[in-house]
Protein backbone atom coordinates (compact mmCIF):
# COMPACT_ATOMS: atom_id res chain seq x y z
CA UNK A 1 0.00 0.00 0.00
CA UNK A 2 1.11 3.29 -0.76
CA UNK A 3 1.92 6.24 1.61
CA UNK A 4 1.52 9.99 2.14
CA UNK A 5 2.55 12.24 4.85
CA UNK A 6 -0.02 15.47 4.84
CA UNK A 7 0.55 19.19 5.80
CA UNK A 8 -1.98 21.43 7.03
CA UNK A 9 -1.84 24.58 9.34
CA UNK A 10 -5.73 25.37 9.34
CA UNK A 11 -9.18 23.44 9.39
CA UNK A 12 -7.46 20.66 7.69
CA UNK A 13 -10.78 20.50 5.10
CA UNK A 14 -8.33 19.13 2.05
CA UNK A 15 -6.72 16.59 4.50
CA UNK A 16 -10.57 15.68 5.87
CA UNK A 17 -11.39 15.08 2.21
CA UNK A 18 -7.82 12.92 1.78
CA UNK A 19 -8.38 10.98 4.77
CA UNK A 20 -11.65 9.65 3.75
CA UNK A 21 -11.19 9.21 -0.07
CA UNK A 22 -7.36 7.70 -0.26
CA UNK A 23 -7.57 4.58 1.32
CA UNK A 24 -10.56 3.60 -1.44
CA UNK A 25 -7.18 3.88 -3.69
CA UNK A 26 -5.08 2.02 -1.60
CA UNK A 27 -3.55 4.90 0.10
CA UNK A 28 -2.98 5.55 3.48
CA UNK A 29 -1.67 8.47 5.45
CA UNK A 30 1.13 7.72 7.48
CA UNK A 31 1.38 11.33 9.29
CA UNK A 32 -0.36 14.27 9.51
CA UNK A 33 1.75 17.38 10.05
CA UNK A 34 0.80 20.97 11.00
CA UNK A 35 2.87 23.88 12.14
CA UNK A 36 0.04 25.29 14.18
CA UNK A 37 -0.90 23.87 17.87
CA UNK A 38 -4.17 25.39 17.63
CA UNK A 39 -5.14 24.22 13.77
CA UNK A 40 -8.49 22.58 13.40
CA UNK A 41 -7.01 19.87 11.20
CA UNK A 42 -5.64 18.02 14.21
CA UNK A 43 -9.14 16.82 15.53
CA UNK A 44 -9.21 15.25 11.99
CA UNK A 45 -6.51 13.18 12.45
CA UNK A 46 -7.36 12.06 15.55
CA UNK A 47 -10.83 11.22 14.28
CA UNK A 48 -8.89 9.39 11.98
CA UNK A 49 -6.39 7.92 14.18
CA UNK A 50 -3.94 8.84 12.18
CA UNK A 51 -0.40 9.72 13.67
CA UNK A 52 0.12 13.62 14.14
CA UNK A 53 3.07 15.86 14.52
CA UNK A 54 2.90 19.33 15.81
CA UNK A 55 6.10 21.49 15.17
CA UNK A 56 5.13 25.17 16.65
CA UNK A 57 7.30 27.39 13.80
CA UNK A 58 7.67 29.88 16.71
CA UNK A 59 9.45 27.62 18.53
CA UNK A 60 12.61 27.95 15.63
CA UNK A 61 15.15 30.54 15.01
CA UNK A 62 14.49 30.35 11.48
CA UNK A 63 12.27 28.27 8.38
CA UNK A 64 15.46 26.38 7.83
CA UNK A 65 15.59 24.98 11.55
CA UNK A 66 11.76 24.39 11.12
CA UNK A 67 12.29 22.92 7.61
CA UNK A 68 15.19 20.53 9.17
CA UNK A 69 12.87 19.33 12.01
CA UNK A 70 9.74 18.86 9.99
CA UNK A 71 11.77 16.88 7.57
CA UNK A 72 13.29 14.76 10.29
CA UNK A 73 9.80 13.87 11.53
CA UNK A 74 8.74 13.06 7.97
CA UNK A 75 11.56 10.57 6.86
CA UNK A 76 10.87 8.90 10.48
CA UNK A 77 7.45 7.59 8.80
CA UNK A 78 8.95 7.16 5.37
CA UNK A 79 5.90 8.27 2.94
CA UNK A 80 5.94 7.32 -0.67
CA UNK A 81 4.90 11.26 -1.45
CA UNK A 82 4.17 14.08 1.07
CA UNK A 83 1.19 16.19 0.66
CA UNK A 84 0.68 19.94 1.37
CA UNK A 85 -2.64 20.72 1.37
CA UNK A 86 -3.12 24.19 3.12
CA UNK A 87 -0.07 24.47 4.66
CA UNK A 88 1.02 28.21 5.22
CA UNK A 89 4.76 27.66 5.28
CA UNK A 90 7.48 29.20 2.65
CA UNK A 91 9.87 26.18 2.59
CA UNK A 92 12.89 26.06 1.68
CA UNK A 93 15.64 24.08 0.45
CA UNK A 94 16.31 22.41 3.30
CA UNK A 95 12.87 20.88 2.92
CA UNK A 96 12.77 20.75 -0.98
CA UNK A 97 16.33 19.02 -1.38
CA UNK A 98 14.51 16.29 0.70
CA UNK A 99 11.63 15.78 0.73
CA UNK A 100 9.10 14.40 -2.82
CA UNK A 101 6.12 16.72 -2.50
CA UNK A 102 3.16 18.04 -4.24
CA UNK A 103 1.24 21.25 -3.10
CA UNK A 104 -2.14 22.69 -3.91
CA UNK A 105 -2.23 26.32 -5.02
CA UNK A 106 -6.05 27.79 -5.23
CA UNK A 107 -5.62 29.61 -9.40
CA UNK A 108 -4.19 28.86 -12.05
CA UNK A 109 -0.30 29.29 -12.26
CA UNK A 110 1.70 30.81 -12.94
CA UNK A 111 -0.85 33.61 -12.33
CA UNK A 112 -1.23 34.71 -8.60
CA UNK A 113 1.60 32.79 -6.65
CA UNK A 114 1.55 33.87 -2.68
CA UNK A 115 -0.98 34.70 -0.61
CA UNK A 116 -4.37 36.02 -0.95
CA UNK A 117 -4.71 34.43 -5.00
CA UNK A 118 -8.49 33.44 -4.92
CA UNK A 119 -9.01 37.11 -4.11
CA UNK A 120 -6.81 38.12 -6.69
CA UNK A 121 -7.63 35.69 -9.08
CA UNK A 122 -11.62 36.93 -8.81
CA UNK A 123 -10.49 40.34 -9.64
CA UNK A 124 -8.17 39.41 -12.58
CA UNK A 125 -9.34 39.73 -15.80
CA UNK A 126 -9.54 36.77 -16.91
CA UNK A 127 -12.83 34.57 -18.11
CA UNK A 128 -11.74 31.50 -15.51
CA UNK A 129 -9.91 30.67 -12.26
CA UNK A 130 -9.10 27.98 -10.30
CA UNK A 131 -6.52 25.35 -8.86
CA UNK A 132 -3.17 23.86 -9.10
CA UNK A 133 -1.50 20.65 -8.01
CA UNK A 134 2.30 21.50 -8.48
CA UNK A 135 5.36 19.61 -7.54
CA UNK A 136 7.15 21.70 -4.57
CA UNK A 137 10.16 23.50 -5.37
CA UNK A 138 12.54 26.11 -3.86
CA UNK A 139 10.38 28.83 -5.92
CA UNK A 140 7.18 29.72 -4.57
CA UNK A 141 4.43 27.90 -6.09
CA UNK A 142 6.91 27.78 -8.93
CA UNK A 143 7.39 24.06 -9.38
CA UNK A 144 5.83 21.64 -12.54
CA UNK A 145 2.00 21.65 -12.63
CA UNK A 146 0.83 18.03 -12.78
CA UNK A 147 -2.60 19.27 -13.00
CA UNK A 148 -5.37 22.25 -13.02
CA UNK A 149 -8.90 22.43 -12.69
CA UNK A 150 -10.86 25.43 -13.74
CA UNK A 151 -13.82 27.62 -12.71
CA UNK A 152 -15.92 29.92 -14.85
CA UNK A 153 -16.48 33.21 -12.85
CA UNK A 154 -19.31 34.60 -14.88
CA UNK A 155 -21.98 35.44 -12.73
CA UNK A 156 -20.38 34.52 -9.43
CA UNK A 157 -19.96 36.38 -6.58
CA UNK A 158 -16.44 36.40 -4.91
CA UNK A 159 -18.12 34.17 -2.32
CA UNK A 160 -19.97 31.28 -4.99
CA UNK A 161 -16.17 31.95 -7.14
CA UNK A 162 -14.22 31.06 -3.71
CA UNK A 163 -17.10 28.12 -2.76
CA UNK A 164 -16.58 26.75 -6.61
CA UNK A 165 -12.44 26.57 -5.62
CA UNK A 166 -13.04 25.40 -2.37
CA UNK A 167 -14.78 22.45 -3.93
CA UNK A 168 -12.81 21.50 -6.85
CA UNK A 169 -9.23 22.05 -4.62
CA UNK A 170 -10.54 18.82 -2.76
CA UNK A 171 -11.19 16.52 -5.96
CA UNK A 172 -8.24 17.95 -7.78
CA UNK A 173 -5.81 17.33 -5.18
CA UNK A 174 -7.31 13.65 -4.84
CA UNK A 175 -6.52 13.30 -8.80
CA UNK A 176 -3.43 14.40 -8.33
CA UNK A 177 -2.17 12.32 -5.10
CA UNK A 178 -3.44 9.31 -7.42
CA UNK A 179 -1.93 10.25 -10.46
CA UNK A 180 1.40 10.67 -8.89
CA UNK A 181 1.63 7.72 -6.80
CA UNK A 182 0.06 5.22 -9.49
CA UNK A 183 0.93 6.73 -12.59
CA UNK A 184 4.42 8.66 -12.16
CA UNK A 185 5.55 6.08 -9.45
CA UNK A 186 9.57 7.27 -10.36
CA UNK A 187 9.14 11.07 -11.09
Amino acid sequence: MKSVAILFSGQGTNFAYLAEHLPAHGIRIAVALTNNPEAGGTAVARTHGIPLEIIDHRSFADREAFDAEAVRRLKHYAPDLTVLAGFMRIVTPVFTEQIRAINLHPSLLPRHKGLHAIERSYADPHAEGGVSIHWVSSELDGGEIILQKRVMKSNLSLEAYTAAIRRIEKQGLLEAVVRVLYRHANT
